[in-house]
């Protein structure tokens, strides 16, 4: 079981050393040659807290999203190629979503949707889950959904990330702490009618969204400033390494590709951006450990290479949200010991 120290003094540090980087100019993300999977931006004006994302099954370069909090029952269909959406998808039978965080996509072909979030850390007891099959037409329309009530082991938590095991379609949520989490591992398979009991099989660092790869085997965690890949086999947490996420400024989603070539990073906010991370080993232009692809900003797990003008002022730009992130950590440690 894995132990990751990490306390709210440090973090409220990195974030305003994280705004300061942002508020220097990293470059939205466009889609600028047509293709599928490339760096996007989400148009829909009525996508305003973009708190999950899936990459479609059905349907090549659209992803399934929806807004945080209590939106309403609706998940958005958009097409990476021109950040426009193509489906609003309205779940029917569901009763009244509460705070809707992560989506993920099964391998029998169902879109599932995790309301399970809880920022007071057990004021609910119990959260849900909520599936339909993915549409075979992207347009406007009302799906009948199927309405699972989940509870924790081991007491209420708050939680953003949901993952569907592409192999197994056994459910896995990864709770949110500032002094780390845990990841829970769902029943064989979910049931009407009765709770279904997630129980905690491993610990991870502070997430904000997670995903399987579509062969199973890796599993990737983000957070508001880094990410992580695991190796993912039987069920249990394997070997990790960093992953170059890009500074956004409120980091809540993540994806793999359909074809598993590269990651997709989301954030919060109107015209939020999307942005693509080539994976190592994967199919993408941009061969590399974790590069972002286009100009959605800077990474902040490793830096990758490259030598031009846009490489220097990123990396200037960097090391000085670094040098503030430090100094505000030190003057903190030395408040609060004080």
């Amino acid at each position: 079981m894995r132990s990751y120290p990490t306390g709210p003094t440090g973090i409220r540090a990195a974030a305003l050393a994280a705004a300061l980087l942002l508020a220097a100019g990293a470059g939205p993300a466009v889609a600028d040659d047509g293709r599928p999977d490339r760096d996007f931006t989400i148009e829909d004006p009525r996508i305003t807290e973009s708190s999950g994302l899936a990459a479609s099954r059905a349907h090549p370069g659209m992803y399934w999203t929806h807004n945080d909090s209590d939106d309403g029952p609706y998940v958005f269909a958009v097409d990476s190629r021109t950040g426009k959406t193509l489906a609003t998808i309205t779940m029917r039978g569901v009763g009244e979503p509460r705070d809707v965080e992560a989506i993920s996509i099964g391998p029998d072909g169902g879109i599932y949707v995790g309301d399970i979030g809880d920022n007071l850390d057990g004021t609910w007891s119990h959260v849900w889950i909520y599936r339909f099959p993915e549409p075979k037409q992207l347009r406007d329309a009302t799906v009948d959904a199927v309405q699972y009530d989940v509870k924790y082991a081991d007491g209420a938590r708050n939680a953003e990330a949901l993952m569907v095991h592409p192999k197994t379609g056994r459910v896995y949520i990864a709770s949110k702490n500032e002094d780390g989490g845990g990841l829970y591992e769902g029943p064989a398979k979910l049931t009407t009618g009765a709770v279904n009991t997630f129980r905690r099989v491993d610990e991870v660092p502070w997430v904000t969204d997670g995903a399987f790869s579509p062969d199973g085997k890796r599993l990737v965690l983000r957070s508001y400033f880094s990410a992580r890949e695991y190796a993912f086999e039987n069920g249990r947490l394997g070997e990790d390494r960093p992953v170059a996420a890009p500074f956004q400024r409120q980091a809540e989603s993540v994806t793999y590709t359909a074809d598993g070539s590269a990651l997709m990073f989301g954030s919060e906010g109107v015209r939020s951006d999307v942005v693509r991370v080539e994976v190592a080993g994967g199919s993408g232009g941009d061969q590399g450990r974790g590069k972002p692809s286009g100009s959605g900003g800077g990474e902040a797990g490793e830096q990758g290479g490259g030598g031009g003008e846009g490489d220097s002022k990123g990396g200037a730009g960097l090391g000085a949200a670094i040098v503030v992130g430090a100094g505000l950590l030190w003057f903190a440690l030395r408040r609060k010991r004080g």
